[in-house]
């Protein structure tokens, strides 16, 4: 009765300060040695618990919610390899700054090392991919030891919040017995009594001084970009908008800055940068003395040999997490503020900048560039760049668009444009890696409807077991398949100039009819045959339910000729323009 006992209080006091510090979803992978957590988490009443059986899924699941939500979830396994298969979703959740608290649990100290099942070395198992480890200390009922455990869970859940966000691993040694008395008293604790931890954090910041030096710097800088790459801060377009139009730099939005669509202002966001600055003319033409950088690298290759080409460049970094993105090492000034404090505090010490014509030439390219872009609209075949170009207007206004990585998140950056819908766009951009891509996807339709996801063949089948989620738990789900029978991307690389191996290494066709694996999940599969059926579709899927897989068959040749066919066409508008404006 007196292990019973600890175990139970134990853990009651740890999953009530979960909830107390602001955990509602926690995904739970079946299993043995994590039964008493599993137990008392699933009768606490503002818990979500979502069971998941494939832990690698379920890991990428829970990332989903916490993309969606912008607040931890938290996920629980047992021990051995489940604990070994989160790996993937914890280095995307460490590099993208997604906050998890995971919970494994463990065999008991004499029980490591002497050849007993499902026993592996989970001690620091994740390395430097958490922010912080914590190896639990075995059950105990005493206050010193209720008040431990609630400590530590409240320190887990506030570490993995703060910026930058990211996972943190909590291992729970259990001894047998493993079952919890699960009684109606379970929660009747007193309610954070004195001396239970508050953790309070706040927003990073610098001194006032240091804003008004680089208004200083930058007094007569008038050919300046800004660049915005992923961020999360729901605040932060009004204020970068702001701050472009007081210096009127152009701002370079990546498709996961949130900047492409809503109700802020446009004027000086420019898309299709991907597109005209692989023109070496474009490129001389908008030759920046300063660049403003905000969040995350930017998906897109010429715009980062853009940056990496102007190395005398005022270059301004700012990231709320103190962390280092600058793999050119080319900044002049890393600044460790939150970037919408940033902005604000920078604009009041900005004189408003009157010269027009650097912006006015960004603007020219930008508008010629889109004018050839009818060149992908009126493609009569089914065309991996003309279904994003498509996208802006077929989504409905409120809808989250998750994008898979290779070809997609490229014809994302290249052909998604400027809109007024309220379409919040997420994708796997730590790590960039196709693991996980539907289980994420799922994860964040959970909070995000309606969702579409964009993703690959190669990509879906690499987690095809993912679907499980949305017919365990009912979630409505609309994933549009590009198939070209491989990865495409390679199609782009210098691989593809080297026939004699190349679909056998990196083509790669996968010969699959996946309508079979899609009907298994009780999904419903659709063909589309041509532009009009995929706007047909488009439609109707606002008010279809479960599953929906709709495949759009291209050829990867094909794709890879209109692409390149299409870049060489706008370069020569663009150098024409730009040579009769010099």
């Amino acid at each position: 009765m007196g292990h019973q006992e600890s175990l139970t209080i134990y853990l009651a006091a740890f999953v009530a300060e979960l909830v107390h510090s602001g955990i509602t979803d926690v995904v739970v992978s079946p299993g043995s040695r994590s039964t008493p957590m599993a137990m008392v988490m699933a009768e606490h009443p503002d818990l979500n618990i979502h069971i998941h059986v494939d832990e690698r899924s379920a890991a990428f699941f829970a990332l989903g919610i916490a993309k969606a939500t912008n607040r931890p979830a938290a996920i629980l396994c047992t021990s051995g390899t489940a604990a070994a298969n989160y790996f993937p979703a914890i280095v995307e959740a460490h590099y993208a700054r997604v906050p998890l608290v995971v919970l494994t649990a463990d065999r008991p100290h004499e029980l490591r090392e002497v050849g007993a099942p499902q026993a592996i070395d989970q001690i620091h198992l994740y390395g430097h991919h958490v922010k912080w480890f914590a190896e639990m200390a075995l059950p105990e009922k005493s206050d010193e030891m209720i008040r431990y455990a609630r400590t530590i869970c409240s320190r887990a859940t506030a570490i993995a919040a703060k910026a930058p966000a990211g996972p943190v691993h909590l291992n729970f040694p259990f001894r047998e017995p493993l079952i919890p008395n699960l009684d109606e008293n379970l929660f009747h604790i007193p309610e954070r009594p004195e001396g239970y931890v508050k953790v309070h954090t706040g927003k990073m910041a610098i001194e006032d001084d240091d804003f008004k030096q680089m208004a200083e710097r930058m007094k007569g800088k008038e050919r300046g970009v800004i660049i915005c790459g992923n961020i999360a801060d729901e605040q932060f377009a009004v204020s970068v908008t702001q701050l472009a139009e007081k210096l009127n730099y152009p701002i370079l939005a990546d498709p996961l800055s949130q900047l492409r669509s809503g109700k802020h202002e446009f004027e000086h966001i420019i898309d299709t940068y991907d597109t005209f600055l692989r023109n070496e003319d474009a490129k001389f033409f908008l030759k920046p003395d300063v660049i403003i950088r905000f969040g995350a690298m930017p998906v897109s290759k010429a715009l980062t040999f853009f940056i990496k080409e102007n190395p005398n460049a005022v270059q301004f970094v700012v990231d709320s997490g103190a962390g280092w993105r600058d793999p050119a090492v080319l900044s002049t000034d890393m600044i460790f503020c939150q970037e919408t404090i940033f902005c604000d505090k920078l604009l009041s010490y900005l004189k408003v900048s009157h010269s027009t014509e650097y912006m006015h030439n960004w603007q020219q390219v930008n508008a010629l560039t889109k004018e050839n872009m009818t060149k992908v609209r009126d493609l009569d075949e089914l065309s991996e760049g003309k279904l994003f170009y498509q996208l802006t207007n077929l989504l409905p206004d409120g809808a989250a668009l998750f994008v898979g990585n290779s070809m997609p998140i490229r014809d994302l950056d290249s052909f998604f444009l400027n809109n007024r819908k309220n379409i919040k766009v997420m994708a796997n951009r730590g790590a960039n890696g196709i693991d996980g891509t539907v289980s994420t996807a799922l994860g964040a339709a959970l909070y995000s409807q309606p969702l579409y996801l964009v993703l690959g063949d190669v990509t879906f089948f690499h987690d095809l077991n993912g679907l499980f989620a949305a017919k365990k738990f009912n979630i409505d789900i609309h994933i549009i398949l590009v198939n070209n029978n491989g990865g495409g991307i390679f199609s782009f690389l210098p691989q593809s100039e080297h026939p004699k191996h190349f679909e056998l290494l990196f083509g790669t066709p996968l010969d699959l009819e996946f309508e079979h694996a899609v009907r298994m999940f009780n999904g419903r599969f659709t063909k589309i045959t041509d532009w009009d059926h995929f706007s047909m579709e488009m439609e109707k899927s606002f008010d279809s339910k479960g599953i929906n897989v709709y495949e759009i068959v291209t050829n990867r040749d094909r794709n890879r000729d209109e692409h390149r066919g299409f870049w060489k066409s706008v370069s020569r508008e663009i150098s024409s323009f730009v040579k009769g404006e010099q």
